[in-house]
């Protein structure tokens, strides 16, 4: 390699740019992991909620999950973001700086092999010119030895010829023997130095280069080591990220969720009643049966079933007086007098009438509740929310009722625990005045007591609210199982008395008592007369009662009660002038008649 000092530089300089190259190579995997990165919280960011109410956090498990999910991917861009951090410290930003310092030390290491050849060509050029002025002496010198040999021989040359030739050739022999000893002794330099630079300079030149690329390949595998150590010092921390995620998606829980829905959408009402069976067949076996007590039908007795459809579903409106639906006509022939063993007597209705009446009652009333719960979802969606929220199902109300004693409770021992400081706080004042004045406190300690009297005042009317609708669902939840062993037998206003068989000798009503036909149908069809009063109720808070349907009252007003609360929060009331309206329950203080009919 003595004379390959061209190609060293070459080598040399390849060895610089594939080190350059390599960084360049790190550069874009560092701004592809940043991208990476980037990216990744971009996503995470997308799909995070925002910040929301405590009442909005997502408390599904799969909801929980997938954020928990979204959380283990930020941190993994983290790492991410950990790598090309590393990378860009550890091997870009050491590349970059070991090629800079390479290259000056390959700059030196050059410059000192080019001024080492030029020093041995300037040897080799004084050499030469050594050489070649001794070469000329020594021709000048053989010329003269001719010359004076000429000259000598010369028989007609003078003696002064003679002598001038010698001492010409005497000269030239001079000048070529100094000639000769400079030429000898560039000669000898020039060997010294070419043997040195050629086995000494040289070779500690090449030797330094050669130890320069055997640094750079050195620092490259540390490179590429600290590369891979860069991905594999996050590789736990990422381990962890996606144990996280597999945790969440073990966290999921089906059965919890759909607990969830149900007791986020649980009103607490009762479902609809069964429907009663409608008789058609009722009219044949009136005329086939030896055993009916009936008269011969006439024109006038027949009833449109539609017409009486349509009084039926007339009925249904809650925030007005009911239509009132024609009753049949009663003739002579349709009103009987049936006598009992002791004589006395009483009026019962033919079979048509009462069938008629009973098919318009079974057709109406079992609609009713689920036109309640509509009233009830149109005052959720339109009214104002209440403080009591009693626009609510009970069940729900029930758990915000709760929800606000628990924060309410929450509230109260703060403020408890800050005036048992202030309490110490002011006897450690009074021991010791130069710390403070205790009477500095005494302000803040009254606003606390008053506090926590408005929060104890705040839990007890909440706590009232919450025992009232839990007795409304405790007495549903009695009605139910009552309703349950005797689903046959109907309740209230809302069903009609007696029941039929399939015996159509027995399809006749029992005897009723002598009140009980004006009530019911006074109840059920005769709603252009006023509702009677079962009882009266007190307006403990005021209500502005904005929404259709509803009755305003003011605190302290007395009110006439036509229907109780069905369990959905409303009670029906009517003023003095006669204006009737839904008012809420838990704003007036109810008390009813123990003889009504409603009692």
């Amino acid at each position: 390699l003595k004379d390959q000092f061209d190609n060293l530089d070459k080598h040399t300089q390849w060895g610089i740019d594939f080190l350059e190259k390599y960084a360049k190579f790190v550069k874009e995997r560092i701004e592809i992991e940043q991208n990476y990165a980037k990216q990744l919280r971009n996503l995470v960011k997308k799909y995070c909620p925002k910040r929301s109410p405590k009442d909005e956090e997502p408390r599904f498990t799969s909801c929980i999950a997938f954020f928990n999910i979204l959380n283990e991917l930020n941190d993994y861009a983290g790492q991410r973001e950990v790598v090309a951090e590393e990378m860009g410290h550890r091997v870009y930003g050491e590349l970059m700086r070991y090629s800079h310092d390479l290259k000056s030390e390959r700059k030196m290491h050059l410059q000192e092999g080019r001024k080492a050849q030029q020093y041995l060509d300037m040897c080799w050029k004084q050499m030469d010119n050594s050489k070649k002025k001794f070469e000329r002496e020594c021709r000048e010198a053989e010329k003269a030895q001719q010359s004076y040999e000429r000259l000598d021989n010369d028989t007609n040359a003078t003696k002064a010829d003679v002598e001038k030739a010698k001492q010409q050739l005497n000269l030239r022999t001079h000048m070529a023997d100094e000639n000769k000893n400079e030429y000898a002794a560039q000669l000898q330099n020039f060997n010294g130095e070419q043997h040195k630079h050629y086995y000494i300079v040289i070779p500690q030149i090449y030797k330094q280069l050669q130890e320069m690329d055997e640094r750079r390949t050195i620092k490259l595998s540390e490179c590429y080591k600290g590369f891979a150590d860069s991905e594999r010092k996050v590789i736990p921390i990422i381990s962890k990220c996606l144990e996280g995620m597999i945790l969440a998606a073990k966290s999921v829980d089906e059965h919890r969720d759909s607990q969830l829905v149900i007791d986020c959408f649980k009103s607490g009402f009762e479902p609809p009643g069964d429907f009663p069976f409608e008789d058609y067949s009722q009219n044949i076996y009136r005329t086939i049966s030896d055993g009916t007590i009936s008269t011969p039908k006439q024109e006038g007795m027949r009833i449109d079933t539609k017409t009486t459809v349509g009084k039926a579903k007339g009925k249904l409106w809650l925030f007005g007086k009911k239509p009132k639906p024609q009753s049949p006509p009663l003739t002579p022939t349709s009103l009987y007098t049936s006598s009992t063993p002791n004589g006395s007597q009483y009026p019962i209705f033919s079979i048509e009438p009462v069938h008629y009446c009973m098919s318009d009652i079974k057709t109406g009333k079992p609609r009713i509740p689920s036109f309640r719960s509509l009233k009830r979802g149109y005052f959720c969606l339109q009214g104002p929310a209440l403080e009591d929220f009693s626009h609510l199902p009970p069940e729900q109300r029930r758990k915000k009722l709760q929800q606000r004693i628990d924060e309410l409770n929450r509230e109260l021992q703060k403020e408890t625990d800050q005036k048992d400081a202030l309490i110490k706080m002011k006897d450690v004042y009074e021991k010791n005045p130069q710390m403070g004045d205790p009477s500095s406190l005494q302000p803040k300690l009254t606003e606390t007591m008053s506090n926590m009297d408005r929060l104890r005042m705040e839990i007890h009317k909440n706590e009232a609210w919450l025992s009232e609708v839990e007795g409304k669902v405790a007495a549903r939840s009695d009605r139910r199982h009552s309703s349950d062993i005797n689903h046959l037998v109907t309740q209230g206003r809302e069903s009609p008395e007696g029941s039929y068989t399939d015996d159509a000798n027995q399809e006749v009503r029992g005897p009723p008592q002598q009140h009980a036909h004006p009530s019911e149908f006074d109840d059920e069809f005769e709603d252009d007369d006023p509702l009677p009063a079962i009882g009266h109720c007190k307006a403990i808070y005021p209500f502005d009662g904005h929404n259709e349907g509803t009755l305003a009252m003011k605190e302290g007003e007395i009110l006439y009660i036509i229907e109780e609360d069905k369990g959905d929060g409303w009670t029906r009331a009517r003023r003095h002038n006669g204006e009737e309206g839904y008012v809420p329950t838990s704003y007036i203080d109810v008390t009813l008649e123990k003889n009504s009919k409603g009692a």
